[in-house]
């Protein structure tokens, strides 16, 4: 890059700085005339001298916006373009220099800021005919509110409704004001207040708002943001008497303003900031920088930003949004303008302008170009059957990432105060409520403080609440010291005879029976920093599912999925249940697949809707309880036998025959004897953290999640309670509850070196791998009954998904008078996001294995696809199925080969399991399977071993969508990132021993965002690569490592915190795409 300056208080010789590549800026100061060739200046420097011939980019703009940060990054983005040099005139030049004098461009990206002599620019334009990024004599009319509002209503763009009072003596019809109270009267418009009043010039950001007597009057008073203030507030009620203003309604945007940014036409960016009229303080981070939030902008929304940028002749633009009742106004446009911190948006940008560039420019030069981005443009890949057809939807139902341990607690109440709050709440209308909101748990805390007290005055009184209940329910409740409904949560379920009377099957009709609510209060079940960061790894993961994503994920963020997002083709939606650990989950992971930042609660508002609705992903007991409850008697009833194992038993337990289920059985034997060195386990681990607790050096230990050691106790401590019963039999039910507390522990608690917690993992997760698959049935039968009452709403909303895929294509469609660049408007895939708990996918696996989908005796892959599920012990955090619908316009519509199906399966997150337990997958691509000896992994869209012989073909490559490199087109993309510090060396293998090949894909990240990314920078140490569809299992890459003698970058260690995920791979080979098992047809 270079730059052109004058130095002050010496001559006005220029000087040059010399841009140097990746490395950084060099500088070097010679002096010269202006009209000096670039040649004579760098004649003695040949190792830096650019590749013939050169676009000269001229940025032209006063030195604090051109030497500004945002500009800055993008400009030594744009310098990595081979046939792209920039120059930066220097503030004294354009001040000072005569327009003929300032170097000659082939572009300008020239734009106006306060004192910035836009005169000078339009003459230069004149003079030397550049390609202007921004238009020039378009800037004269954004410094015009009335003109900025004027062209927006040409173009039919929606705007707060206004009236213009120009005090203008020569116009005398456009300065009628008549002041009320409460409103005022402009040109015959009325506008009650609230009310806006802006200057017409867009440089006076001098901004009142009027508020209304019955609100208090006074005004708000808008300016440039000074330190840590944007607007004061005044008692003054009145307008303005002098100069002409804007006056419009005031728009109700809920205290949020949103900021929209694009790069040409097909492409914005927009975040949200607190509104500066809500109360004047800006709000900064740490750095001392401005919050904002990233957001996504509706298709109405993006149909506005290509308006405006089109309208303004503006290719960087930025304008402000107003989201007010439902619908999206623009209040101002303010021309050139940058994101500011965002790494992602300094990348988009100096990419979309370098391909402008050369694309408006390179034919005149002669350059060979092609825009790299085209082949983006289809939505097509190669299925796993090795064709190649056009994606359409993605469905995908995942479970919650990693989580503190679920804690319940149940009591019988009867006191009056808790009826009267069940009736409050309408509980009476169903018969059970639950309680959620802040203001909800407080009317619970309050009644049991007052009940609590009342025992103290009278312990013999009338209160039927046991006090050890009572302060359980306090102590819970004052956790933390502030309500969250994330946090906890309390249910109240009605039993008009008593709650015993309901569970042991008294006669009803004894009058001397009372009404009574069972109160459960639930507790823990939040996400944890490692959850969010599995997710938003998956997110991030995901994006290979979609064409131009294959290889590292990772990497430029321009890849095919945003791509499909930004150009209006991606019509997608999130639902999550209405438990907090789930909404967050879908928020994290939302984060990661459209490479948003900031903060999660955002995300959430904005992208995730609340499913709750139907049952579609939260449990409702009522039409499964009957069925499910007989079915937990009988496992109970198995389990309580202090005898080993035979075959009575395996044929009670496990007639699927599921291979998981048999060799948990095997690890048993007698469950009774495993449930007595369990609840030992239990008694000794409490006894070690008292010990610990004694210790005065764990006096401020503080455990993973900021526990402490009292609450570590509290919970294993009531396991202890529970888990044996008075009559010494064991409580089944509270198994998934130990092995829970007990993984959570040995994954995040390790360091406390408690003993036999290793021991106390492998019984307890032998018992829950038979108590929580046959919770959801037994037998076939049993399993699917319980599935349909789970997700049968969930099921059919699968289907509506996948058939209005065809029925409405409307939705979330480029608008065809605005295409151009875009070779598919007509076309848009659909993605529909559903985040549930474990019960849910346990549910809709029943009924892909046990529904009859597909005949397994007639169809060898179908069957090693539920081979593959048998051996899956458990659904871990981030279980994932995946379903894909592909469509091939070539054939018939009626045709069964018209469309194809797949579904594909990840079992999450890898447990704290021994390595190598997980099951390989073993799947069936038919493409690969006319030569066994070539079962390399066939989905690959790019080559990515490079120790691979020239006579053996990828036969994926040979069906890649992405255009052939010849000779006009350049060796590598303009846009290189520095791929040495964040990256993993692409290694290759294939083994003769094993009947497949694999690959350990490369995971790069550019050092910013490893520094941003905290536990989630080490991503390579997340993911293993496994393969179900015809090249069998990648191992770690640690086990990679030793075996070979290999040394592994700092970035992919595993976080001891970290669990790693069992990805799932698809057609794209990533670190954690599905496990496909196909299905093909209508």
């Amino acid at each position: 890059m270079w730059s052109l300056t004058a130095s002050e208080g010496e001559s006005t010789t220029a000087h040059f700085f010399l841009g140097a590549g990746d490395e950084g800026l060099g500088t070097r100061g010679i002096g010269m005339r202006p009209e000096e060739s670039d040649s004579e200046l760098l004649e003695d420097e040949e190792d830096e001298v650019p590749p013939e011939p050169q676009i000269i980019v001229g940025i032209c703009a006063m030195t604090k916006k051109s030497k500004s940060k945002p500009m800055t990054q993008i400009l030594e983005r744009l310098c990595r373009f081979d046939y792209l040099t920039v120059i930066i005139l220097g503030e004294d030049v354009i001040l000072n220099e005569p327009v003929e004098n300032w170097p000659s461009c082939h572009c300008l990206i020239s734009f106006h800021s306060k004192g910035f002599p836009l005169d000078k620019a339009v003459a230069y334009s004149k003079l030397r005919n550049p390609f202007l990024i921004n238009d020039l004599a378009m800037q004269y009319y954004i410094q015009d509110r009335r003109e900025v509002y004027r062209i927006l209503q040409e173009e039919g763009i929606d705007l707060p409704r206004y009236a213009v009072l120009n005090r203008d003596p020569a116009r005398p019809e456009e300065c009628n004001l008549i002041e009320g109270e409460d409103q005022v009267e402009v040109n015959g418009a009325v506008f009650p207040k609230p009310f806006v009043e802006k200057p017409v010039s867009a440089e006076d950001h001098n901004v009142y708002i009027y508020y209304p007597s019955s609100a208090g009057g006074g005004s708000q008073r808008l300016f440039r943001k000074i330190g840590s203030r944007s607007s004061v507030y005044s008692p003054e009620s009145s307008v303005r008497k002098t100069g002409s203003y804007i006056y419009e309604e005031f728009m109700p945007t809920d205290g949020t303003d949103v900021k929209v940014y694009t790069v040409g036409p097909d492409y914005a960016h927009a975040e949200a900031r607190k509104s500066p009229a809500l109360d004047g303080k800006v709000e900064r981070d740490s750095e001392g920088k401005e919050i904002r939030y990233p957001v996504m902008l509706t298709a109405m929304e993006k149909l506005v930003a290509r308006k405006v940028c089109v309208a303004f002749k503006q290719t960087v633009c930025g304008f402000d949004l107003l989201r007010a009742n439902g619908h999206s106004f623009v209040c101002d446009v303010n021309g050139f303008s940058f994101v500011k911190n965002s790494m992602k948006y300094y990348d988009d940008c100096a990419k979309i302008l370098g391909n402008t560039i050369m694309r408006e420019l390179a034919p005149q030069f002669q350059i060979p170009w092609s825009i790299p981005t085209e082949a983006e443009d289809i939505p097509i890949v190669p299925t796993t059957s090795g064709t190649m057809m056009e994606l359409r939807c993605v469905i995908a139902i995942i479970r919650h990432g990693d989580r503190t341990p679920k804690q319940k607690m149940k009591m019988e109440v009867k006191h009056p105060r808790f009826f009267a709050l069940f009736e409050k709440h309408g509980g009476y209308k169903t018969g059970k409520l639950k309680l959620k909101r802040p203001e909800q748990l407080q009317e619970v805390l309050d009644i049991t403080r007052l009940l609590l007290a009342e025992l103290e005055k009278e312990p013999g009184g009338e209160i039927e609440e046991k006090t050890g209940k009572l302060e359980q329910l306090k102590s819970v409740l004052e956790m933390y010291g502030h309500f969250s409904g994330i946090n906890r949560k309390v249910q109240l379920t009605y039993y008009p005879h008593g709650v015993k009377a309901s569970n042991e099957g008294q006669d009803p009709q004894r009058e001397t029976l009372a009404p009574s609510l069972l109160l459960v209060l639930k507790w823990g079940g939040e996400l944890t920093p490692a959850g969010r960061v599995q997710a938003e790894e998956l997110g991030r993961a995901f994006r290979c599912m979609y064409p131009g994503g294959q290889g590292d994920y990772a990497g430029f963020p321009g890849c095919g999925l945003l791509r499909l997002h930004s150009t209006f083709r991606h019509d997608l939606k999130i639902y999550a249940s209405d438990e907090g650990r789930v909404q967050m989950t879908a928020a994290a992971f939302a984060k990661g697949l459209l490479a948003l930042e900031g903060e999660l609660t955002p995300i959430l508002v904005q992208m995730v809707k609340s499913a709750n609705m139907n049952g579609l992903l939260d449990s409702d007991g009522d039409s499964l309880s009957s069925c499910q409850h007989r079915v937990k008697a009988r496992l109970h009833h198995i389990l309580q036998q202090d005898a080993p194992f035979g075959p009575e038993e395996y044929d009670q337990l496990a007639p699927t025959r599921s291979t998981s289920l048999l060799n948990s059985m095997t690890i048993i034997q007698n469950p009774v004897k495993v449930c007595d060195q369990v609840f030992a386990l239990i008694e000794n681990l409490t006894h070690q953290i008292r010990e610990r607790m004694q210790d005065p050096r764990s006096v401020d230990l503080q455990l993973y999640h900021s526990e402490t050691l009292e609450l570590m106790l509290q919970r294993w401590s009531k396991l202890e309670r529970d888990f044996r019963q008075k009559s010494g039999r064991y409580d089944i039910s509270k198994i998934p509850d130990i092995y829970d507390c007990v993984k959570y522990d040995v994954q995040h608690n390790g360091s406390l070196g408690l003993q036999g917690t290793a021991e106390l993992l492998r019984l307890s997760k032998a018992l829950a791998d038979v108590v929580i698959p046959q919770e959801y049935g037994i037998s076939r039968e049993k399993k699917l009954e319980i599935a349909v009452g789970f997700c049968l709403p969930l099921l059919r909303k699968i289907l509506l998904d996948l058939q209005r895929t065809h029925e409405d294509e409307s939705v979330n469609k480029l608008h065809p008078l605005y295409s151009r660049g875009v070779l598919s408007p007509g076309r848009h895939v659909r993605t529909r996001l559903y985040f549930t708990s474990e019960s849910h996918v346990h549910s809709l696996l029943s009924v892909f294995r046990y529904g009859g989908l597909l005949d397994e005796t007639q169809d060898a892959q179908w069957q090693r696809a539920l081979d593959y599920l048998s051996a899956i012990s458990e659904l871990n955090y981030m279980t994932q199925i995946v379903i894909m619908l592909y469509e091939d316009n070539t054939q018939d519509p009626l045709s069964e080969e018209r469309f194809h199906v797949e579904l594909h399966f990840s079992p999450g997150v890898k447990g704290v399991e021994e390595e190598g337990s997980a099951p390989a997958g073993c799947g069936f691509r038919p493409a690969s399977s006319e030569n066994e000896e070539m079962k390399t992994n066939q989905g690959s869209m790019e080559n990515l071993c490079p120790g691979k012989a020239s006579d053996e073909p990828d036969r994926a490559l040979q069906t890649s969508p992405q255009p052939p490199e010849g000779p006009g087109l350049p060796r590598r993309s303009p846009l290189i990132r520095n791929r040495k510090a964040g990256s993993m060396e692409v290694l290759s293998e294939t083994s003769s021993s094993r009947p497949g090949g694999y690959r350990l894909f490369s995971s790069s990240r550019p050092p910013t965002e490893m520094k941003q990314s905290g536990l989630g920078s080490q991503c390579t140490g997340l993911f293993s690569t496994t393969v179900l569809g015809g090249s069998s299992s990648a191992p770690n890459l640690q086990d990679y490592a030793r075996s070979h003698g290999k040394k592994l970058p700092p970035a992919s260690l595993k976080h001891r915190d970290e669990p790693q995920i069992t990805p799932l791979v698809s057609s794209s080979p990533s670190p954690c795409l599905p496990v496909p098992f196909c299905i093909t047809g209508s």
